[in-house]
C-alpha cells in the first residue's frame, strides 16, 4: 500500500496552456492607437474624442487585458509592456481631460517634457531587452524610443516641424505593431510562417 502512495506522489500532473496568444491583441490595441494619436502630432486632424475613446478603451483597456493574459501565459515583458503602456494612454487621455473638468491646473511644457521623458526612458529599457527577442519588436521597440526622443525634443523646444516628424514615425511604429500582430494572428491560423517575424 506505501509503495502504491508513493508512486501516485512520484507522478506529474502537467497542465497544458491552450489559450490564445494575448500578443497579437495587444500590438494590435498598441499599434492602431499609435497610429490615431499621431496623425494628429502629424497635422492631420485635430486632437479630439477620436484619440481620446482610443486611448481609453482599445490603446488602454484592451492593452492591459492582454497584459493580464500575458500573466498567465508567464511572460513578464508581455504582460510589462502591455500593462504600462494600457495605463500610459489612458493617464495621457487623462492629463488632457483632468484639466477641462476643473480636476486640476494644466499641465505645463516642463511637465510634458517629464512625463515624456520617463516613458522614454522606460521605452528605451524595453528595447534593449527586445534585443532578445524577434527582429519585428525590436523594430517596434526602436521607432517607439525614435518617437519619445522626438517628441521629448519638439514639446521642450515648442518646434511643430519636430512634433510632425515625430507623427510620422508614429505612424510607422504603430504600423509596425500592426504588422507583427497581424503576422502572429496569421502565422498561428494558416500553420506555417506566412508573415516573417525574425
Amino acid at each position: 500500500m506505501e509503495a502504491q502512495i508513493d508512486q501516485v506522489f512520484k507522478n506529474e500532473i502537467k497542465i497544458t496552456d491552450t489559450t490564445g496568444n494575448p500578443g497579437a491583441l495587444g500590438l494590435l490595441a498598441f499599434g492602431l492607437t499609435t497610429i490615431i494619436l499621431n496623425m494628429h502630432n502629424a497635422g492631420i486632424f485635430a486632437m479630439g474624442s477620436v484619440v481620446f475613446a482610443m486611448g481609453i478603451f482599445y490603446g488602454g483597456l484592451a492593452q492591459i487585458i492582454a497584459g493580464i493574459m500575458e500573466w498567465k501565459k508567464n511572460n513578464t515583458f508581455g504582460m510589462t509592456a502591455f500593462i504600462s503602456y494600457g495605463f500610459f494612454w489612458i493617464s495621457l487621455v487623462f492629463l488632457i481631460l483632468m484639466p477641462l473638468w476643473g480636476w486640476g491646473a494644466p499641465l505645463s511644457k516642463e511637465g510634458m517634457v517629464c512625463f515624456l521623458g520617463i516613458w522614454g526612458l522606460f521605452t528605451l529599457g524595453m528595447f534593449l531587452i527586445t534585443f532578445r527577442l524577434s527582429k519585428a519588436m525590436q523594430v517596434v521597440f526602436g521607432l517607439l524610443t525614435l518617437l519619445f526622443l522626438l517628441l521629448i525634443a519638439g514639446n521642450a523646444l515648442g518646434n511643430s516641424t519636430v512634433i510632425m516628424i515625430a507623427g510620422l514615425v508614429g505612424i510607422l511604429c504603430g504600423l509596425a505593431a500592426m504588422y507583427t500582430g497581424l503576422g502572429q494572428i496569421m502565422n498561428e491560423v494558416w500553420k506555417e510562417t506566412v508573415v516573417r517575424l525574425g
